[in-house]
């Protein structure tokens, strides 16, 4: 494929895995060799696009469509979309790859759960584990794993440098990218 064919890398993971951080990493690394990029970060989109929406199975469905949507506009008219939401419920990440007309990469950020717990700065998994904090993804709502990930990286035990390498040695095994 060439430089300018657009595609969808649908980033997933409990909260705290990474998704945020390898999709810029990405982001940076694509725009590096001439793709045209943008990162729909879910917690951004639930400040503009999806604003007001809840935490409830029905909003988060809805956000993810949005992203979706967004997602599939974007890598049908050559750019490479980067999504990074959690996206718990495999049904609906199924119903997003299946209204694209692009590649669609599915990508499992993976972190063992006492790892999640160190990185949260805000403490939102403790409050969770207290019975604080209703519907939290992982903890009292379920995050259901995609059962065949295209890549999937280990957040826990790698650097973002080499997750990021092994994202970029899929994509250029599958022609998405030129080798480096």
């Amino acid at each position: 494929m060439t430089q300018h064919t657009g595609f969808t890398l649908w980033f997933t993971g409990m909260s705290g895995a990474g998704k945020s951080t390898l999709a810029a990493a990405l982001r940076d690394e694509l725009r590096g060799k001439g793709h045209r990029v943008e990162v729909l970060d879910g917690d951004e989109v639930r400040q503009s696009l999806s604003k007001g929406l809840t935490f409830s199975r029905e909003d988060r469905d809805a956000n993810i469509r949005r992203i979706g949507f967004v997602a599939r506009l974007l890598s049908r008219n050559g750019v490479v979309a980067i999504a990074a939401a959690i996206s718990p419920y495999r049904a609906l990440r199924d119903e997003v790859r299946g209204q694209h007309e692009a590649p669609f990469v599915v990508i499992l950020a993976e972190c063992a759960l006492d790892e999640l717990i160190r990185r949260d700065v805000k403490g939102l998994y403790g409050k969770a584990l207290r019975g604080e904090i209703a519907h939290m993804t992982g903890v009292s709502d379920p995050y259901e794993r995609p059962e065949t990930p295209e890549i999937a990286v280990h957040t826990d035990r790698e650097s973002v440098s080499q997750s990021l390498s092994t994202i970029l040695a899929w994509l250029a095994d599958h022609d998405l990218i030129a080798r480096s």
